[in-house]
């Protein structure tokens, strides 16, 4: 039997008989406007801001709204296991944070927080390149814990070789190459701010610690900090890449790679076709292009197209445990949580997104037990159905 998640609802309760209540919601979407309403628009826009009108955002959660669970009765689920098997290594849950970046702008103790819950909670740990952490102190935060690092496919070869080799040196155990991100999408809701994080050398640590990326610098970051990030600006994205060029990340990784930002099922195959070991099925929560397809809309295709070829994991819009519940029957692995944990570290640091992680696996726990389930392993689509249009 593995852990018992529910168990947090009672813990819960008996911290109530001595007059204790949650410091945060126990329903996550109320995280976001508290966070604002703490912490202000400015940071809080930053992660919550999406391309466009929104119309991605929404259609996440509709996509995964519209799905129904339909439950089943008398069937034994005394004994329950909410683990998984994802790119060979047991995990406790169906469950990674996914890589957020700038975190500094949510607490000051940023990546390290975040990561630190992840890992008294079991769960792994995406860093993101745009950390305002270097990654050796993440890593070192993290003590033993499983941790993966999330890449920004810049055009500069030699950061992005420096990166990896930094990356295995630390720990990091799996790649996740995000794809979605070649270039900046049009975000109005920080672009009325005028706020580009970057610009203020926030999000930028692993870059400014980099000895490839310094040794393209006229001068030392801390002489010119302007300067380095312009060169910054300058290398993040490359929108020339093309599937041939996953060999040079290949010939530099030997563990897990990842593609995240697949929505079409050829790119899947493509994916599979270049000796990927995986994909995140995402629209990087409706942040890189307006009016695109949902996630969860988009995932079906995938998992039919590469079959055992891939491990699928998604993101895009999970807010509750009956939404992991959702993508794992349409055939995930695991989903990845973002912008929850970005506010639960806003609002109480580690403490935050421990309570995230605890509350939304305790809710997975009891949908999952309620539906006639002991494990993700009997989820499959037919415990779905599509509420009427």
């Amino acid at each position: 039997m593995g852990a018992r998640w529910a168990d947090f609802q009672y813990e819960i309760y008996l911290n109530g008989m001595n007059g204790t209540v949650p410091r945060l919601p126990t329903d996550l979407t109320r995280l976001a406007e508290l966070a604002e309403h703490r912490l202000g628009p400015g940071p809080v826009g930053y992660v919550a801001g999406s391309a466009g009108d929104g119309s991605t955002e929404r259609a996440n959660r509709a996509a995964l709204e519209r799905r129904r669970i339909v439950p089943r009765m008398l069937r034994d689920v005394r004994e329950r296991d909410l683990s998984v098997r994802v790119l060979g290594r047991t995990l406790p849950a169906p469950l990674a944070l996914a890589p957020v970046g700038v975190l500094s702008i949510m607490h000051p103790d940023a990546e390290c927080g975040a990561a630190r819950a992840a890992a008294a909670q079991g769960v792994p740990y995406i860093l993101s390149s745009a950390s305002s952490t270097p990654m050796e102190t993440v890593a070192e935060a993290m003590g033993d814990a499983e941790r993966w690092f999330q890449l920004y496919w810049g055009s500069d070869r030699e950061v992005t070789r420096s990166f990896l080799g930094r990356a295995k040196a630390s720990g990091f155990s799996v790649l996740v190459v995000t794809l979605d991100t070649p270039l900046l999408s049009w975000r109005p809701r920080d672009l009325d701010r005028a706020y580009l994080p970057f610009l203020h050398g926030v999000g930028t640590a692993n870059y400014f610690t980099d000895p490839a990326f310094r040794a393209g610098l006229d001068k030392p970051v801390e002489e010119d900090p302007d300067a380095a990030v312009l060169h910054f600006l300058g290398l993040f994205g490359d929108a020339g890449h093309t599937w041939p060029d996953l060999a040079f990340l290949r010939e530099h990784w030997d563990g897990p790679i990842v593609l995240k930002g697949i929505l079409h099922p050829d790119d899947a195959r493509e994916a599979a076709d270049a000796g990927m070991d995986g994909v995140v099925v995402s629209n990087h929560g409706g942040r890189q292009v307006a009016g695109s397809v949902a996630a969860a809309d988009a995932l079906p295709d995938v998992v039919d197209a590469v079959g055992d070829r891939l491990t699928v994991l998604f993101d895009s819009g999970i807010r509750t445990g009956d939404d992991i519940a959702k993508a794992l029957a349409l055939g995930a692995r695991a989903v990845l949580l973002g912008r929850p944990y970005a506010y639960g570290l806003g609002l109480d640091g580690q403490a935050g997104v421990e309570h995230v992680i605890r509350s939304i696996l305790a809710e997975l726990d009891l949908t999952l037990a309620l539906s006639g389930h002991a494990s993700p392993a009997t989820l499959d689509p037919g415990v779905l159905t599509d509420e009427p249009a």
